[in-house]
């Protein structure tokens, strides 16, 4: 059985849903299909200490299409083969006599890795890996974690076209469009946790939170090197997610991981991505360029090209 590429994306996507939400483990998406490649269940990780995705599709399956044999069991990651706070996924595979298993990633723990085609070839269950780049993609927080402790760490920067992040007062607010800051929002949901410098803080007084669904295992990192931060700030008085600060970011990215914090989104400011980039804890850089110039205006001055027409472009480059 082949797989097309839009039921791999779509696979993916399904895994994405869980993102910012299973710490310790990864988003895992996973497909039940028949022998004609229909998918008949399907389940993603939604939280840690929730069921796994193959459980999750098992039981889509058994539930909506019970009469229909499994042919296929299509998972983003190479399926555990130890009970950990739920049980086992292979355990969950050989009692549901699903013949075959194909996982997009293995897993880049050493200790589990390739464990599951083993147990699942004992059963007679055949299994095999089929690389696909955005799965590995999905899991790269992950699999940064795992194997050195250390959080997967994205710097995004908006910036105009004359490579300015803020004015010359140092207002920051706002280099790029709405449309942008929507899409930020949204990345705030698929990590564990913000980082901002405490100047950022004081001047722009920002929640650091999602722009639409709520996460609330989110985590807010501020690093001030005074420590004097004003107490009526959104990210210490509004009552919602856990604010944590630090001295040094160096310090700062370290203490996370230690926290299991897999992925951290670092939003500003300039020093701050700096400070991380000098000591080569940059994982991904994510740039917003705005078509406008800022030059020695304030940001509401600023000279916009393409008529109002030109949208922001995001540029995404990896270390």
């Amino acid at each position: 059985m082949e797989f097309s590429t839009a039921t791999l994306k779509a696979l993916v996507d399904l895994a994405r849903k869980g993102e910012g939400r299973t710490r310790p483990n990864p988003p895992v998406g996973a497909f039940v299909l028949d022998a004609q490649g229909v998918v008949v269940g399907k389940g993603y990780h939604r939280r840690a200490g929730m069921n796994h995705a193959e459980v999750e599709a098992i039981a889509d399956w058994k539930k909506r299409n019970p009469k229909v044999a499994a042919h296929t069991l299509l998972v983003t990651l190479e399926p555990c083969s130890r009970p950990g706070r739920v049980g086992a996924c292979t355990d969950a595979i050989i009692a549901a006599e699903i013949p075959r298993v194909v996982y997009l990633c293995r897993d880049p723990n050493p200790k589990n890795r390739d464990k599951a085609k083993r147990t699942l070839a004992h059963h007679g269950i055949e299994c095999r890996h089929l690389k696909f780049a955005p799965a590995e993609e999905l899991i790269r927080p992950f699999a940064k974690h795992v194997t050195t402790g250390m959080p997967y760490v994205t710097v995004k920067l908006a910036m105009s076209l004359d490579g300015r992040i803020a004015d010359s007062c140092g207002d920051a607010r706002w280099v790029s469009s709405e449309k942008s800051r929507k899409r930020t929002g949204e990345l705030r949901e698929r990590v564990d946790a913000i980082m901002v410098g405490g100047e950022t803080v004081r001047r722009d007084n920002p929640s650091l939170l999602p722009h639409g669904k709520a996460n609330p295992h989110l985590v807010r990192v501020v690093v001030s090197k005074s420590g004097k931060l004003p107490p009526d700030a959104q990210v210490f008085s509004d009552g919602k997610n856990e604010t944590l600060v630090y001295r040094d970011a160096v310090e700062a990215v370290r203490d996370l991981g230690r926290r299991g914090m897999m992925h951290v989104l670092c939003e500003g400011g300039l020093k701050l991505a700096t400070s991380l980039a000098e000591s080569g804890l940059v994982d991904e850089w994510l740039t917003v360029l705005c078509p406008k110039v800022i030059g020695t205006r304030r940001i509401g001055e600023a000279v916009v090209f393409g008529g109002g027409k030109t949208e922001d472009v995001f540029v995404c480059s990896r270390a």
